[in-house]
């Protein structure tokens, strides 16, 4: 696991954070609870995911208003997930400003591949040079038994 520091990076009233200790847990929960990616995932799970990578609040003053997370290495891959900015704050950049933040963070540079997954936010994802994937056969997934 990375030794890494907690980093901030400030715009404005505006805040992004990797220190887990800001985190607000329930909000993070509550609003992966009601995405189509994350729906019926337990507080527990959540708790153990956001433990477990790289996480990133995005912050109005204290109040938390987004949130993503990388699950890496820290040598050759990095998956980018969970990332949100609340309905309130959209249209005013900041999820392109946390995109930039999670890309460049220095522990982050290096890495031979990012992956992420989504439905429909393909025209944001771009912005940042992801893409299709250049080679779906070699690429494999497994689901729990039932799922689709």
């Amino acid at each position: 696991m990375s030794q890494e520091l907690s980093s901030e990076w400030c715009r404005g009233e505006y805040l992004i954070s990797t220190d887990a200790a800001r985190l607000d847990l329930p909000f993070i929960h509550d609003f992966l609870t009601h995405s189509y990616w994350a729906n019926g995932r337990s507080i527990e799970v959540v708790k153990r995911s956001v433990e477990n990578s790289l996480s990133f609040g995005l912050y109005r003053e204290s109040q938390q208003i987004g949130f993503g997370r990388v699950i890496t290495d820290y040598a050759t891959f990095a998956y980018l997930a969970d990332v949100f900015v609340v309905e309130a704050f959209r249209g005013k950049g900041l999820g392109q400003w946390l995109l930039q933040v999670v890309i460049a963070h220095p522990e982050l540079q290096g890495l031979r591949k990012w992956m992420l997954g989504t439905i429909d936010a393909h025209g944001f994802y771009r912005k940042f040079q992801f893409s299709q994937v250049r080679h779906p056969e070699r690429l494999m997934e497994r689901w729990p038994l039932g799922e689709v």
